[in-house]
């Protein structure tokens, strides 16, 4: 029985995967008119993608959301609030080091820059600002404000910066924004913010623990754009 629920679990990542690319082949096929390169090659990279996806979201499962719930469930015993706030700093600012989209944008951001913004400068300006915006997210939990009040003031705070930033950081911070929002930073993220609201009277886990990855978002968007001024100097 585990087996067959296993090979059905399989089958329902490939179910995710196969679609965009039987869509691409056929695109590079039937319209583009070229040829696979390398086929062998695509099909072992294809069932690499199948099993390291299933894995991981299975790995992720039984683990960075377990904990996480855990741990934001246990955060309220915590004396200090500001430990809390400090906490989910550095929870989301380690997390944010590892998230594999950031990479591959900080690296692709060097090269079209020529170096100019380096890869490391990058990764950890944002690992900051989704600090920030975990450290903000949290600190709406525990004091219970409405979403709207912390969000205006921040998207009023972006548009000052959007004015005073070079256009190319103005486009990068869209883009590292999204990229935050990976397979690491939102299942532990997100299970943090529910298990500590789930606990905390008159908290409504619906209200205050979701929204807290656009928060984290936001502050990724403010930082990018604070570097891109710190360049003029």
């Amino acid at each position: 029985m585990k087996n067959i629920e296993g090979l059905s679990a399989l089958w329902d990542t490939a179910r995710t995967v196969i679609p965009i690319s039987a869509f691409l082949l056929l695109f590079q096929a039937l319209i583009l008119r070229k040829p696979i390169d390398n086929l062998k090659e695509f099909v072992i990279g294809f069932l690499l993608s199948v099993f390291g996806l299933h894995f991981f979201l299975k790995g992720v499962s039984m683990s960075l959301i377990p904990l996480g719930d855990s741990v934001g469930r246990n955060l309220i015993t915590l004396e200090h609030r500001w430990v809390i706030i400090l906490f989910a700093f550095i929870l989301g600012y380690f997390a944010t080091l590892v998230e594999p989209g950031l990479k591959a944008l900080a690296l692709e951001v060097e090269e079209v820059s020529v170096g100019a913004i380096p890869y490391k400068t990058l990764i950890h300006a944002v690992a900051i600002g989704f600090g920030g915006g975990m450290a903000i997210g949290m600190l709406k939990i525990l004091k219970n404000i409405p979403n709207t009040i912390i969000i205006m003031p921040i998207l009023v705070v972006i548009l000052i910066l959007v004015y005073f930033a070079p256009d190319e950081f103005v486009a990068i911070a869209m883009d590292s924004a999204s990229s935050t929002t990976g397979p690491v930073n939102i299942p532990l993220n997100m299970a943090v913010a529910i298990g500590l609201s789930k606990i905390i009277e008159n908290s409504d886990p619906l209200l205050n623990g979701f929204g807290i990855v656009g928060l984290t978002s936001l502050g990724a968007v403010i930082s990018v754009l604070i570097l891109g001024i710190l360049t003029k100097f």
